[in-house]
């Protein structure tokens, strides 16, 4: 059962716990898709009826950004403790490596995606990655067929919120995958364009802190943070 943040239900799963529960999904019948909420999202979907029920309906909600974290901790849910996207897919291509089972790239600017496939395969031998895609197009029937002509078994979706969410939920089955990921910006990240922060600062909680720092054009993204901290402590206070 998940747990209710503010409306979106987020699955209570160490990093360990969610690397096994998307290698199940990989492992059963139907498509599946996975999505990983921060603040940003949390507060989006409480807006956007349509994106919030397409983050409900995700088999495997993570909880990517820290202000999720505390804010299941002001409501008296706490969680388990975050479980980033980027290092949960980290986790499945070590897994999709020994299995044999494909990847496709999907998101970004042209070349990167390209970029990114290379460094994969050197940091994860024996994986198989199967096709790539900029996130720049205007129409889905060739992505999807691309897609599908790979026979790609996962497809790592970075196309941003809200609009990957919609993409994975609305083309995932066309597509002939067996599970899709939201991914946001990490293809820029696998690609070396950038850099995550050094561990003790993921340990502390404060990456959100330290790409502020190195990219302070995202302080409008970052006053997600304690607005999601506000709501929660008024939920908790309205005993919602």
């Amino acid at each position: 059962m998940k747990t209710d943040i503010l409306g979106v239900g987020i699955d209570d799963l160490t990093l360990e716990e969610s690397i096994n529960a998307g290698a199940a999904l990989l492992e059963s019948s139907g498509f599946h898709y996975v999505v990983t909420p921060n603040p940003e999202f949390i507060l989006s979907a409480k807006k956007d009826e349509a994106f919030r029920s397409v983050l409900n309906h995700a088999d495997l909600a993570l909880p990517d950004g820290i202000g999720v974290v505390y804010a299941a901790k002001i409501l008296g849910r706490p969680l388990k403790g975050r479980a980033p996207g980027v290092d949960f897919a980290q986790g499945l291509m070590d897994r999709m490596a020994h299995t044999g089972q494909t990847l496709f790239l999907l998101g970004a600017k042209p070349g990167v995606a390209e970029k990114a496939a290379e460094n994969l395969r050197q940091a994860h031998p024996g994986l198989q990655i199967c096709g790539t895609h900029d996130g720049y197009f205007k129409e889905d029937g060739p992505v999807i067929e691309a897609i599908k002509a790979a026979k790609a078994d996962v497809v790592f979706v970075c196309l941003g919120a809200p609009k990957q969410e919609f993409w994975m939920a609305q083309n995932g089955t066309a597509a002939g995958v067996k599970l899709a990921v939201g991914l946001g910006g990490c293809l820029d990240v696998f690609a070396g364009n950038v850099q995550r922060a050094p561990e003790g600062w993921q340990r502390a909680g404060l990456e959100w802190l330290y790409r502020l720092i190195k990219e302070p054009s995202r302080i409008g993204r970052m006053a997600k943070l304690p607005l999601i901290l506000v709501d929660a402590l008024s939920a908790r206070l309205g005993g919602k």
